[in-house]
């Protein structure tokens, strides 16, 4: 039966369900409802998440009419953001509980996930920018979760600054849109009239608006600062952010796309990317402690995600933003477990291993030619040939050169050709979902691709170079320069909690 319902009636159906579980959360603020409840709670946030899992399986490519979207794009970002919401939620029913906060932060939780999906769904420029705020000033409501504590104020505010900034700059390239087409709908908008109502000089205007507001949620360079403060939220907290929220502007980007089409903001937002991916993994490098890793990963991510959006293979970013959510949420999520135990080291034959990897950087040099030959015209060809040549000597380096004995390496080829099958299912998967969705805009001029890639490779050579010469100066310097972008200011250290010793002080009454 409900498999033949229509796609307004699975609209109807989702909203429904939204405001159910939106209700429950507000139900469960209340002292006297049971904490128990929290589990029924559950259980009501997974509706939406199945009605728009159905929307899915179900979606004959209609995009859609007046406020929203109903293609496959819109329903797969629901899905996704709802079910990740959904394990965390579910996750932290155990991890969070005596914890304060622990009733305000499932109703926070649910709201800025609702919120979220919300936005997915907007094909009226004024709702995308109401749930667009509104999932921004959950997130910084979540980051301020535990308000007593002083660093956890001030990461929100920091964070509240630069969110506004990015509000702000949506909102007015959206009444700067109106303003030229006279159209809140975005599908109007993007139509071939529409957008030959827009001179060069304001579609640039435009754009790097967008641009603006994208990059700072997703913690680019130079607005990677507020990541970096929000790891003192809680565990989940951060799960969330790296998984649902921070990538949203890949989707933001794929809905703008045809206005982006040949114009030079796509390239300022490739170099940006560019930076933003040298910076991210140097931190990640440097840090010892294992959220801010995570948090230098994501950046450098994200930089990659955008490098893909500004080339044109929003697919591919569509693509790249989910499955570096489900990653980055079960990092998070198993930061518990980070802690490294004592481990015998067993001798390795260098010479036996030092042939294994001159084979595996062989091979990967041979891969990326060969996968660059296939359409040698596209710079998202030429970036991907290197991210993967990349990816597989350093994959072939940890699994198979470094396996112990001929049994070891056996595994590690095989957990490898596993790994790569199973994204090529994934990726085709996604492909057939979203090829007639998403839309495929011309890439920068070939000689700036070309330049990215020549920046990318020189911090990789650098990066390899300081790193076989540490006792350099240039060592030194590379090193304190990613520690200090990568630490928190020092009113955002606290070593010991003053608000612990308020409550300890005061009997540790609840």
């Amino acid at each position: 039966m409900l498999g033949s319902l229509s796609s307004s009636s699975l609209l109807s159906l989702f909203f429904i369900m939204l405001v159910i579980s939106g209700l429950s959360g507000l139900l469960f603020l209340h002292p006297r409802i049971p904490l128990s409840f929290v589990r029924i709670h559950i259980g009501i946030v997974a509706l939406p998440s199945l009605v728009s899992l159905l929307a899915l399986t179900n979606n004959s490519g209609n995009r859609g009419d007046g406020f929203w979207y109903l293609d496959s794009l819109a329903w797969l970002m629901v899905f996704f953001v709802l079910t990740i919401g959904l394990i965390i939620q579910r996750f932290s029913v155990r991890y969070l509980m005596g914890d304060r906060s622990y009733r305000k932060y499932f109703t926070l939780f649910t709201f800025t996930t609702g919120a979220a999906s919300i936005t997915c769904l907007s094909a009226d420029l004024r709702l995308m920018v109401i749930s667009w705020g509104a999932t921004l000033v959950g997130l910084t409501l979540l980051i301020r979760l535990n308000r007593a504590w002083k660093v956890a104020s001030e990461a929100a505010k920091v964070s509240g600054r630069l969110f506004i900034l990015s509000w702000f700059s949506l909102l007015f390239a959206i009444i700067w849109l109106f303003q030229v087409t006279g159209q809140w709908q975005l599908s109007l908008i993007l139509t071939n009239e529409s957008l030959a109502q827009l001179g060069a000089w304001e579609r640039t205007g435009v754009n790097l608006l967008i641009v603006l507001a994208v990059i700072i949620p997703a913690a680019q360079w130079p607005f990677q600062r507020w990541l970096i403060e929000s790891v003192v939220a809680p565990t989940p907290v951060s799960a969330i952010m790296h998984a649902g929220l921070v990538n949203a502007g890949g989707i933001m980007l794929a809905r703008f796309s045809p206005l982006f089409n040949g114009d030079i903001a796509s390239i300022i937002l490739l170099i940006l990317a560019s930076f933003s991916v040298l910076i991210g993994y140097g931190i990640s490098l440097v840090q010892v402690d294992y959220k801010r890793q995570l948090v230098g990963s994501t950046i450098g991510q994200m930089g990659f995600m955008f490098i893909q959006c500004a080339l044109g293979a929003y697919v591919a970013a569509i693509i790249h933003l989910i499955l570096h959510g489900l990653f980055k949420a079960t990092l998070f999520l198993q930061a518990g477990s980070a802690v490294r135990r004592f481990e015998v080291s067993t001798p390795v034959n260098e010479r036996s291993s030092y042939l294994w990897i001159m084979a595996g950087r062989t091979l990967a040099l041979v891969i990326g030619i060969a996968y660059w030959l296939m359409a040698p015209l596209e710079g998202y060809q030429l970036i991907s040939a290197l991210i993967l040549g990349w990816s597989l000597s350093v994959s072939w380096t940890q699994l198979v050169a470094f396996g112990k004995g001929r049994i070891g390496r056996i595994v590690g080829l095989s957990f490898l050709g596993g790994a790569a099958i199973v994204y090529f299912i994934i990726h085709n998967l996604f492909y057939e979902w979203l090829r007639t969705t998403v839309f495929q805009s011309v890439q920068p001029p070939m000689s700036v691709v070309i330049i990215v890639v020549c920046l990318l490779l020189f911090g990789i050579a650098m990066g390899t170079w300081v790193a076989r010469n540490r006792s350099s100066v240039s060592f030194a310097i590379l090193y304190l320069w990613l520690v200090r972008l990568g630490e928190a200011k020092p009113k955002l250290v606290e070593s010991h909690p003053n608000y612990l010793k308020q409550y300890l002080s005061q009997g540790g009454n609840r």
